[in-house]
Order: C-alpha cells, then structure tokens, then sequence
C-alpha cells in the first residue's frame, strides 16, 4: 500500500443517467445533496455501445453547468475511432476534462467488437488524439475481471492501461478489504504507482446487489451473503447491517492508505450520506 499513501484522498460519486424526467428530477435533487460533501467529481456512466450517449452528455453538461467537475463514462466495444472522437471533441469544446476510460459491453445481438477491443486501445487514442488534455480514469480489478483468463492476466492487462497513459484507477466495488491490498502490492510490484481508488457500494436491496455481483464478478462474502439472506424482506435491517458493513470496509481501506473512495450511489444520496457522516469525512 505504500505507493498509495503519497497521493491526497479524493472522494467522487457516480451516477447512471436516468431514462425519464421524473428520474433527471430525482437525480438532480440527488446531486443537490450530494454536491455538500464537496467531492472532487461526479461521473456518469455509459450503456452498453454508447446505447445511453446523449444522455449520458446531458448529465454530464447539467452537472458542468452548476459549477460541479464532471467525468463522463465512455466505453468504446462496438464503436469507431471517428464517433469516439466526435464525442470526445464535444465534451472538450464544453470545458470537459475528465474521462472514465472503459471497454464497456457489447450490446445484445451485436456480433462485432468494433474499431476498439480493449480499454488500453481507447486510452492510447485519446492520447494520440488529444494529447493532456483529459484526465483519463480507468477500471481495475482487485477480484479480477470476470472474463480473464487468470489474475496474472488482468494484472497485465491493467499494467497496458496504464502504460498507455491513464492518470488513475477505480476499482470494481468489493466486500473484503484484503482482496483491494493484495491488488495494490501486485500492482506496486509490477511498477504501477498511479492513484488506484476503491470503489464502494452501499448495500440497499440484497437481490438487487446479487444479481449486479453474479454480472461483474464482485464476490459477497459468504458471511454478508447469509446475514442478508437471513433478513428476507426486513429492509430496514438489510439497509443497517449494510451500514456497518459498508462503513467499517470504508474505514479500513482509508485507515491503511487507500487514496479516497468512489461511491456508486445508484442515483441515491441517502446510504453514502450516511456512510460519509459515520466515517467524518
């Protein structure tokens, strides 16, 4: 963890851009309360093939608007060079300086990977591009990505990442802080010493976050998972039990170095509100 202890803590939240105008209203009264914590950005994420890319721009240009930094998601599996940099061109032209990097999801019933097949390519194009001038942020790994083939692998591919000029990492969302230190002395003996933050997820609805786990290959604990599975439908002790969890977890990482924390808030302020209150951020 040493690498890490060097670089200032940033504390970001993420959001999905919403489909109807009763959720922009409820993201925006999110934001609203969110904004107070002072984070350093919110970022917004991108569908599969770009499948969300307008609205995707919209949040991002509303966030940008109310004098908060914005970093929108943009993943390149099914797309060109041509539209990436269109897109890129755009959110520079609107003061835009932070990018989230990914490979992203083939949408269903597309066969071909496009111009793009993995994130390193996108950050090495953004840099041929357009030089310095985005902050580029990319994904990692600490239970390893779900489709590598071993976790030598992953790490190899994120080294690529980096070498092809990302400034930071954050992570997949996980439960067991080991799994996110074990990564970093990885990563710091392979010569990675970029910022790499944790990625947290408040717990809410077990199922919700089952399903989300089984996709992306974040492991539950299976002492969390039998604790939730034992409330059933009590969602007001699903929601206290994640509390502790989630905060104690947060606690840990900050305590042993970890440079900031990333919330994924699914578009809600109440669970990171109070998880930041606990911690006294």
């Amino acid at each position: 963890m040493e690498s890490q202890k060097k670089f200032t803590p940033t504390f970001s939240f993420e959001f999905f851009p919403p489909q109807t105008p009763e959720g922009m209203e409820k993201l925006r009264a999110t934001r609203r309360q969110l904004a107070q914590l002072n984070p350093k950005f919110f970022s917004v994420t991108f569908g599969a093939g770009g499948s969300t890319r307008d609205r995707t721009l919209e949040a991002v240009l509303e966030i940008q608007a109310e004098g908060y930094a914005a970093a929108p998601h943009l993943s390149c599996i099914g797309s060109i060079g041509e539209n990436i940099r269109a897109m890129l061109e755009k959110y520079h032209n609107h003061g835009i300086r932070h990018i989230v990097a990914l490979r992203g999801d083939l949408p269903s019933g597309m066969a071909q990977a496009g111009e793009f097949r993995y994130a390193n390519e996108l950050v090495a194009f953004i840099r041929r591009e357009f030089g310095d001038a985005f902050h580029i942020e990319v994904a990692a790994y600490p239970e390893y990505h779900p489709q590598a083939r071993s976790a030598q692998e992953d790490l190899q591919n994120f080294k690529r990442k980096v070498e092809a000029g990302a400034n930071s990492a954050i992570t997949q969302y996980f439960y067991n802080a080991d799994a996110y230190f074990s990564f970093i002395e990885a990563c710091e003996a392979m010569g990675i010493s970029i910022p790499i933050v944790p990625g947290i997820m408040p717990i809410n609805k077990f199922s919700q976050l089952a399903r989300f786990s089984d996709t992306c290959g974040a492991e539950i604990p299976r002492w969390i998972r039998k604790r939730l599975e034992g409330y059933g439908d009590d969602s007001a002790s699903i929601r206290a039990f994640g509390l502790d969890v989630v905060t104690d977890l947060c606690d840990q990482l900050l305590k042993a170095g970890a440079p900031g924390l990333h919330f994924y808030t699914l578009n809600s302020a109440g669970l990171t509100t109070t998880i930041w209150q606990r911690l006294g951020l």
